[in-house]
């Protein structure tokens, strides 16, 4: 079996979100279970300059955009047994940034229109091409068109996958004819409110469809979480899969992490080492019995941000510590900054984004607050729960998959969650989080109850492999 996933971001060469992190992990796992599996990303400046300098050029032709031909480069790196490929362009892809540009429409064409240029000449032919996400989603319909008569494409199947279906790619009808080379006839396929839709592209000519999480499978076919897509989700029910995105275990590691300075499996007492450690390197009051609360994200609506500026005066009359890490809208980035301003021995706010000191919060923090409005599937809860940290959710998406709520009578559960999107409920989860918090029993078995959670890619890495064969003839 032979796959090729293409993809925009992949951990450690370049990375916005969690997109990265499921392509720097899943194509190990898939190895695992014996996919040939390689990946295709462009070849973006930010690249670390390391990576780099290992890379080989192994090809150089040229892909058709509208009317003119583009220089095609491709340059190949192997990194824990996965070859990876680079498409370089420099006209498209040395910028400062990777996504938001005013012409991310033909950047994009471009990337689709060069990988299906560049495989029958690089001695690989998929029986799978793997598309994640509306930068990858022209290749089905190219595939249907352009290349429907190409010998070497016509046993390669496609699966496209939805990591997240608030972003879709919509730009001017013109696009049709004169990035992609389409007639009017084609419209009809990508059409969205008069405009060309490239996530809807893929949703219409893939022959499979996935998403990062089985709940949120079943959201995206009703109107609320559908996005205006859902029709054509609910059409092509019989062919979308949620899979629940895992965690590289060996990357998110507690004992083996490099950024922290008390390595720990389960040991309490470690833990609240590297909390004292955080406090004192914030300035915090050094209290081991305070419990933290973390919020690591992106500051934007969807993260479910508004509940949190309803009652945070509220919240910290409690005895508590927040710490806020992220970056994103104004609103929320001025909101948690004045708040630490008001209360600076409960809150400490970060506006940026440091991988090594995420680390150190999730393991100082007690809890994680995580209170989407919608979530495909969501990685913090599962740094969350690797790093001991009980999250708190809302139940949508992938949060539902993979945090059950505790249950003080059974003792089974992994976390806390609320369902309504509504402040009161979420403040007063976090109120019953706070009272099982002081009660060591209870504690140590939520504790115990979230070393046992597995949320490695082992079992997604099947799902993702019975589809395969299921699309590809048996093979």
């Amino acid at each position: 079996m032979k796959v090729l996933f293409v993809a925009t971001e992949c951990t450690p060469f370049i990375k916005t979100g969690g997109l990265a992190d499921v392509i720097g992990a899943l194509p190990k796992e898939l190895k695992k279970e014996g996919v040939d599996v390689r990946v295709v990303l462009p070849k973006y400046d930010a690249i670390n300059t390391s990576f780099q300098e290992e890379m080989n050029l192994v090809y150089t032709g040229t892909a058709p955009v509208g009317w003119r031909n583009q220089y095609v480069g491709v340059e190949m790196l192997v990194k824990d047994e996965i070859t990876f490929y680079f498409i370089d362009n420099e006209y498209y892809f040395k910028r400062v940034g990777l996504y938001g540009f005013y012409d991310d429409a033909e950047r994009f064409a471009y990337f689709n229109r060069a990988i299906l240029e560049m495989l029958p000449q690089i001695d690989f032919q998929p029986d799978i091409i793997h598309c994640h996400d509306w930068q990858a989603a022209l290749i089905p319909l190219f595939l249907k068109t352009h290349y429907c008569e190409n010998l070497f494409y016509q046993e390669v199947k496609t699966m496209f996958t939805i990591h997240n279906l608030m972003y879709q790619g919509i730009f001017p009808k013109e696009v049709l004819s004169e990035l992609l080379s389409l007639g009017d006839e084609h419209f009809e396929g990508v059409e969205f409110d008069g405009c060309v839709n490239f996530l809807k592209s893929a949703l219409v000519h893939a022959d499979l469809l996935t998403t990062v999480s089985e709940t949120y499978a079943r959201e995206i076919q009703n109107p609320y979480y559908g996005e205006k897509l859902d029709g054509l989700l609910r059409n092509r029910c019989n062919d979308l899969h949620g899979i629940v995105n895992g965690l590289d275990y060996k990357e998110y590691d507690p004992m083996n992490d490099p950024n922290l300075s008390f390595p720990y499996r389960s040991a309490r007492g470690k833990k609240q080492k590297n909390k004292l450690e955080l406090q004192r390197q914030l300035g915090l009051p050094e209290r081991e019995d305070v419990p933290m609360l973390a919020i690591v994200t992106r500051l934007v609506e969807q993260k479910g941000l508004d509940l949190i500026t309803h009652f945070l005066d509220e919240l910290v009359q409690e005895d508590v510590q927040v710490i806020i890490l992220g970056t994103g809208d104004d609103v929320y980035e001025q909101f948690f900054h004045q708040a630490a301003l008001r209360y600076p021995e409960k809150v400490s706010t970060h506006i940026t984004f440091n991988e090594g000191f995420a680390r150190r919060i999730y393991a100082a923090s007690d809890l994680f607050l995580m209170p989407s409005r919608f979530e495909p599937c969501g990685i913090g809860q599962l740094i969350a729960l690797r790093y001991a940290s009980v999250p708190i959710v809302r139940e949508t998406g992938g949060l539902v998959d993979t945090v059950t709520p505790f249950n003080k009578e059974t003792l089974q559960g992994n976390g806390f969650s609320f369902t309504s999107y509504n402040a009161h409920d979420f403040l007063f989860t976090i109120r019953l989080a706070l009272t099982i918090y002081q009660d060591a029993t209870l504690w140590s078995a939520l504790m115990k109850n979230m070393t046992k959670s597995d949320n490695s890619w082992n079992r997604s890495a099947r799902q993702y492999v019975d589809l395969y064969h299921s699309i590809a003839g048996g093979l």
